[in-house]
């Protein structure tokens, strides 16, 4: 069954590519594929902020950058783009409920044991928050 909405949180890893091409399998049209990426919020004590340079908006406008390369490259210049900062778990669930998406496909890092305890699991966090189905891909580079 195809879906309307599908969102895809991606980091630019080796894995962004396969997850946005799995969401497109349950689309009709690259157009109804949302990705997104949520950076950290920035602390007044960063070195970035403190010396200079960095901003919240000259990170997205680099993301940005990224989306537009990424798009060209996947040959899907319908794909829609989001840039958010906060936590990711709760942006992520947030902007699909937005969209009002009916699926969310996330990679996973796959990680176990204290690793997962120490990092915690965004796809986790999403599959707990979101009100739309989750799809959780096993990444490649899964430890």
């Amino acid at each position: 069954m195809k879906k309307n909405c599908v969102v895809v949180p991606v980091d630019f890893s080796d894995n962004t590519e396969p997850a946005i091409k799995a969401a497109m399998e349950f689309v009709e049209s690259p157009s109804q594929v949302n990705v997104i990426h949520v950076l950290f919020a920035l602390d007044a004590v960063s070195p970035g902020v403190v010396f200079g340079g960095v901003t919240d908006e000259s990170r997205e406008a680099n993301i940005n950058e990224h989306f537009e390369a990424l798009k060209q490259k996947l040959g899907a210049p319908d794909l829609g783009t989001e840039v958010r900062v906060g936590n990711p778990g709760l942006e992520i669930s947030e902007y699909a409920k937005e969209l009002n998406a009916d699926l969310i496909v996330i990679p996973s890092h796959g990680y176990h044991g204290f690793k997962r305890m120490v990092l915690g699991s965004v796809a986790e966090r999403v599959i707990r928050l979101a009100e739309c189905d989750v799809y959780v891909l096993r990444r490649k580079d899964a430890e």
